[in-house]
Protein backbone atom coordinates (compact mmCIF):
# COMPACT_ATOMS: atom_id res chain seq x y z
CA UNK A 1 0.00 0.00 0.00
CA UNK A 2 1.13 3.62 -1.02
CA UNK A 3 1.83 6.28 1.52
CA UNK A 4 -0.69 8.44 0.23
CA UNK A 5 -3.35 5.71 0.59
CA UNK A 6 -2.50 5.05 4.27
CA UNK A 7 -2.30 8.37 5.33
CA UNK A 8 -6.27 8.75 4.36
CA UNK A 9 -6.88 5.12 5.72
CA UNK A 10 -5.17 6.47 9.34
CA UNK A 11 -6.97 9.87 9.30
CA UNK A 12 -10.77 7.58 9.50
CA UNK A 13 -13.46 9.33 7.92
CA UNK A 14 -15.96 8.73 5.45
CA UNK A 15 -15.74 5.98 3.15
CA UNK A 16 -16.94 3.88 0.64
CA UNK A 17 -17.46 -0.29 1.25
CA UNK A 18 -18.71 -2.32 -1.06
CA UNK A 19 -19.68 -6.02 0.76
CA UNK A 20 -21.00 -9.31 -0.40
CA UNK A 21 -24.42 -9.55 0.09
CA UNK A 22 -25.34 -12.48 2.87
CA UNK A 23 -28.22 -13.82 1.03
CA UNK A 24 -27.78 -12.90 -2.41
CA UNK A 25 -24.21 -12.49 -3.21
CA UNK A 26 -25.14 -9.62 -4.96
CA UNK A 27 -22.14 -6.93 -4.48
CA UNK A 28 -23.56 -3.90 -2.26
CA UNK A 29 -21.89 -0.26 -1.67
CA UNK A 30 -22.26 1.73 1.06
CA UNK A 31 -21.25 5.12 2.63
CA UNK A 32 -20.28 4.96 6.16
CA UNK A 33 -17.76 5.81 8.66
CA UNK A 34 -14.56 4.18 9.93
CA UNK A 35 -11.91 4.77 12.58
CA UNK A 36 -8.38 4.58 13.31
CA UNK A 37 -6.60 4.13 16.65
CA UNK A 38 -3.24 2.86 17.28
CA UNK A 39 -2.89 1.38 13.60
CA UNK A 40 -6.25 -0.17 13.73
CA UNK A 41 -9.41 0.78 12.35
CA UNK A 42 -13.04 -0.20 12.85
CA UNK A 43 -16.60 0.45 11.90
CA UNK A 44 -19.88 0.79 13.97
CA UNK A 45 -22.98 2.52 13.96
CA UNK A 46 -25.64 3.55 16.21
CA UNK A 47 -27.58 0.77 18.72
CA UNK A 48 -30.55 -1.14 17.82
CA UNK A 49 -30.62 -1.08 14.45
CA UNK A 50 -30.19 -4.28 11.87
CA UNK A 51 -27.19 -3.60 9.72
CA UNK A 52 -27.18 -5.67 6.10
CA UNK A 53 -23.54 -4.73 5.73
CA UNK A 54 -22.56 -6.16 9.48
CA UNK A 55 -24.60 -9.21 8.50
CA UNK A 56 -22.68 -9.32 4.86
CA UNK A 57 -19.33 -8.78 6.68
CA UNK A 58 -20.07 -11.75 9.24
CA UNK A 59 -21.05 -13.96 6.25
CA UNK A 60 -17.98 -13.17 3.81
CA UNK A 61 -15.41 -10.85 5.66
CA UNK A 62 -13.33 -9.68 2.23
CA UNK A 63 -15.00 -6.32 1.29
CA UNK A 64 -13.56 -3.32 -0.58
CA UNK A 65 -12.85 0.27 1.02
CA UNK A 66 -13.30 3.44 -1.77
CA UNK A 67 -11.63 5.76 -0.33
CA UNK A 68 -12.19 9.71 -1.01
CA UNK A 69 -9.53 12.34 -0.76
CA UNK A 70 -6.38 12.83 -2.29
CA UNK A 71 -5.97 8.80 -2.75
CA UNK A 72 -9.17 8.06 -4.29
CA UNK A 73 -8.02 4.46 -3.86
CA UNK A 74 -10.28 1.37 -3.77
CA UNK A 75 -8.56 -1.06 -1.30
CA UNK A 76 -9.00 -4.95 -0.17
CA UNK A 77 -9.72 -5.39 3.20
CA UNK A 78 -11.03 -8.54 5.85
CA UNK A 79 -13.40 -7.44 8.34
CA UNK A 80 -13.58 -9.54 12.14
CA UNK A 81 -16.78 -8.85 14.60
CA UNK A 82 -15.92 -7.87 17.78
CA UNK A 83 -17.44 -9.76 20.05
CA UNK A 84 -15.49 -9.85 23.33
CA UNK A 85 -17.47 -6.97 25.93
CA UNK A 86 -14.34 -5.97 27.46
CA UNK A 87 -12.43 -4.77 24.00
CA UNK A 88 -16.05 -3.47 22.18
CA UNK A 89 -16.01 -1.28 25.42
CA UNK A 90 -12.95 0.28 25.02
CA UNK A 91 -12.99 0.64 21.60
CA UNK A 92 -16.24 2.11 21.62
CA UNK A 93 -15.63 4.69 24.65
CA UNK A 94 -13.03 5.75 22.26
CA UNK A 95 -15.17 6.24 19.46
CA UNK A 96 -17.55 7.69 21.37
CA UNK A 97 -15.42 10.41 22.93
CA UNK A 98 -12.42 10.80 20.61
CA UNK A 99 -14.26 10.64 17.10
CA UNK A 100 -17.74 11.80 18.05
CA UNK A 101 -16.80 13.97 20.83
CA UNK A 102 -19.68 13.24 23.40
CA UNK A 103 -18.47 14.06 26.94
CA UNK A 104 -16.58 11.33 29.39
CA UNK A 105 -19.26 11.53 31.76
CA UNK A 106 -22.09 10.93 29.08
CA UNK A 107 -19.83 8.42 26.95
CA UNK A 108 -19.69 6.30 30.69
CA UNK A 109 -23.16 6.52 30.91
CA UNK A 110 -24.50 5.19 27.13
CA UNK A 111 -21.73 3.02 26.83
CA UNK A 112 -23.28 0.21 28.35
CA UNK A 113 -26.15 0.16 25.62
CA UNK A 114 -23.41 0.85 22.81
CA UNK A 115 -21.33 -2.40 24.24
CA UNK A 116 -24.57 -4.70 24.13
CA UNK A 117 -26.33 -3.54 21.60
CA UNK A 118 -23.86 -1.44 18.63
CA UNK A 119 -22.40 -3.38 15.30
CA UNK A 120 -18.13 -3.56 15.56
CA UNK A 121 -15.95 -5.12 13.29
CA UNK A 122 -12.10 -4.39 13.14
CA UNK A 123 -10.48 -4.42 9.70
CA UNK A 124 -7.44 -4.82 8.05
CA UNK A 125 -6.57 -3.62 4.78
CA UNK A 126 -4.36 -4.63 2.26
Amino acid sequence: MDAATRDVLDRGGVIDITTVGAKTGANRRIEIVFHQFDGKYYITGKPGFKRDWLANLIANPQFTVHLRGGAGADVSATASEITDADQRAAVLYRILTESWDNEPAKAEHILPRWVDHAPLVEFTAA
